[in-house]
């Protein structure tokens, strides 16, 4: 909460961008299994969705979602376990948040999801 009002704080001076891992799988649409993962799993509990909500809520906006509102199977995480990137079992924990009124200067966001190296891959907004 502290964050986030930080944050509201700064944009009374000008927009802001947030990126970064949020260990936070926002919507069931954000994970390959979210039933069995929902509050049972670090990532995906009602209290750290109700956390993402109040971004979003409060005028930050998810980019990727911006330009890929229903779009499933996307994940910028996946566990060394099983195999999981090569199944595509992952999380969209990774995000771009930009203020609503940046909103405009937002041409693309995406997951490059072919990008190896970590257990993360790179997302990606450009802006105009």
């Amino acid at each position: 909460m502290a964050f986030f009002n930080y944050l509201k704080k700064l944009e009374k001076q000008k927009p802001v961008i947030v990126c970064g891992d949020f260990n936070v799988a926002h919507k069931a649409i954000d994970l390959a299994r979210p039933k069995a993962n929902y509050n049972k799993s670090a990532g995906f509990m009602q209290e750290e969705i109700d956390g993402m909500d109040r971004f979003t809520s409060g005028g930050l906006k998810d980019t990727f979602r911006h330009f890929h509102p229903d779009t499933p199977d996307r994940y910028s995480w996946w566990s060394y376990r099983a195999g999981a990137r090569g199944k595509n079992v992952g999380w969209r924990i990774d995000y771009f948040l930009v203020s609503e009124a940046f909103l405009p200067q937002v041409k693309k966001a995406d997951i490059l999801d072919q990008v190896m190296g970590s257990d993360h891959c790179p997302v990606l907004l450009e802006l105009e």
